[in-house]
């Protein structure tokens, strides 16, 4: 494979944590923090996503749960509503450079607009190490 047909679909990740909207925030935190990683996307009972929760939205939550005792509510309620995505089509090389720009460290990765992946920094560091070798 060259620089040139390279593709996001060729270096997502496939297999995604993903919530509902009606999931219990604390729950998701919880999962969040055992699974380890930094966010996830929400999506309908079609599968659509519908929007992206991540580590910032948990944070006064979690703080609002441990030291006030306040109990958090469904994930509709704090997750990121307007969610930027990448087409599974889209060259590794374009998303690179989208990513230099961006605040965002992982995109949710759509094709014919349904979620199929996701893809991160790190995968990109992996794609364009590859594809120097």
């Amino acid at each position: 494979m060259n620089v040139k047909s390279a593709r996001v679909r060729n270096y997502m990740a496939r297999d995604l944590i993903s919530f509902r909207a009606d999931t219990d925030v604390l729950d998701a935190i919880h999962d969040l923090v055992t699974q380890r990683i930094a966010g996830a996307p929400v999506v309908d009972h079609h599968g659509e996503l519908i929007g992206v929760l991540s580590e910032l939205d948990c944070m006064k939550v979690a703080l609002d749960a441990s030291y006030y005792g306040q109990r958090g509510g469904p994930v509709s309620d704090y997750m990121t509503k307007t969610v930027e995505t990448v087409d599974a089509e889209m060259n590794i090389v374009d998303l690179a450079e989208r990513f230099i720009t961006s605040r965002f460290r992982r995109f949710p990765v759509l094709k014919d607009g349904r979620l199929v992946g996701q893809i991160s920094r790190r995968d990109v560091l992996r794609a364009l190490e590859d594809l120097s070798t």
